[in-house]
């Protein structure tokens, strides 16, 4: 080491040798404490005692994947009780991957944030959208797609509700499924509207078509899959969104287990997996009613 500074400092002007060589020790003491903490007799028993959330998922031989069955393409709760969609498949697969058994566990926009810090499950995966609310106590994934609130509403009435200004009028009725980014986006942004609760977002687009409201403002991938299904209702500019979100997987704050899904995301898309997964799910021949 000696050797070392010796060279380097023969290739300095004097000016910066001071400098550098305070640079070069102090890398030199950071390195040094860095190897005595990991080869510390005490490192391997902390870790012993405290193992990451990836270490508990592989020793108990399942993962815990929370999701509310209630969102298409993302994540849909059959008559039968069966999860179907995007997130179950990739849940499916990140199991998989991991060598261990999956559980899907049922959860409630409402009650999401509560149930993941109850440990009611290990992750969650259900077109979960990112932002700084959830972020203060929870950690995502890199994001697996990317979207934005826009409305959906009756085609005859599309013309009607382009902007947010149209939209925030007295007389207009935006629907609302409690406790998502849907209602907080709607709250948000509209003082004069009439904002109307609905708590079943199986069914929350029956309503605006059996006139019960005027438009729903929610993410564009939703509009467009339930423009689909139901032929009077129209996607409103999907493609030119009122904001910007990401979804990703809702992980608890482990280094360990977020680098982990990571890399399992980014294999899953660069294989083109996910792509075909999605283009599965928004093709998919989805009952109105649960069925």
């Amino acid at each position: 080491m000696v050797r070392l500074l010796r060279t380097h400092a023969r290739h300095l002007p004097a000016r910066r040798l001071s400098s550098a060589l305070i640079a070069t020790l102090l890398w030199i003491v950071s390195l040094t404490l860095m190897l005595s903490v990991c080869l510390s007799p005490h490192a391997e028993a902390a870790s012993a005692e405290n193992p990451s959330a990836l270490d508990r998922i592989i020793e108990r031989g399942t993962l815990r994947v929370g999701t509310t069955g209630d969102y298409k393409p993302f994540s849909y709760r059959a008559k039968d009780d069966r999860f179907i969609g995007l997130d179950p498949d990739m849940a499916a697969d990140l199991a998989r991957t991991l060598g261990v058994e999956l559980e899907l566990v049922p959860t409630s926009w409402p009650t999401l944030m509560q149930d993941f810090h109850d440990h009611r499950f290990d992750l969650a995966m259900s077109g979960i959208s990112v932002n700084p609310d959830r972020q203060k106590s929870a950690w995502f994934s890199a994001p697996y797609q990317r979207d934005g609130k826009t409305p959906i509403a009756l085609c005859d009435h599309q013309d009607d509700y382009q902007t947010l200004e149209q939209i925030d009028r007295p007389g207009v009725r935006v629907i609302v499924n409690p406790g998502g980014t849907n209602e907080r986006f709607a709250r948000d942004h509209l003082q004069r509207a009439t904002i109307v609760d609905y708590d079943d977002n199986v069914t929350i687009f029956d309503q605006i078509v059996q006139g019960k409201a005027d438009l729903m403002m929610t993410d564009a991938i939703e509009t467009r899959l339930q423009a689909n299904l139901h032929p009077e209702l129209c996607a409103i500019h999907p493609d030119q969104p009122f904001n910007f979100s990401e979804k990703a997987v809702l992980l608890p704050k482990d280094m360990d287990l977020k680098l982990f899904v990571d890399q399992w995301l980014r294999q899953l898309k660069e294989s083109g997996t996910f792509d075909e997964q999605l283009q599965h799910w928004l093709d998919y021949d989805w009952p109105l009613k649960k069925s």
